[in-house]
């Protein structure tokens, strides 16, 4: 398994809507990406702070996330909330546990 991790920071007073976005537009696209095994949206509404986790079958799933333009399509649904640029990162998933 694999995970693409995006941070950033959101502008002041637009995490609300940045929540919103990834659920109603972003996960439903995502749960169509071959491979897709999940994800998490991490937040912290003191600093504006946000983590992207996705997760994915194989590494194979994810670059092609990546090369099909899909990445980048969902990014331009929020880069107008971010007071950063998207930082991404890709790992390999070493342990992984759900209970």
């Amino acid at each position: 398994m694999h995970a693409r991790v995006i941070t950033a920071n959101v502008y002041p007073g637009n995490l609300d809507a940045l929540v919103g976005g990834v659920q109603d537009s972003v996960m439903p696209e995502a749960r169509k990406q071959q491979g897709f095994k999940g994800a998490f949206l991490l937040t912290d509404a003191k600093t504006g702070r946000v983590i992207y986790v996705s997760l994915w079958e194989g590494e194979d799933d994810l670059k092609a996330s990546e090369t099909s333009g899909y990445v980048r399509e969902q990014l331009a649904k929020t880069t107008h909330l971010l007071a950063t640029p998207p930082l991404l990162s890709t790992f390999e998933v070493s342990v992984h546990e759900q209970v």
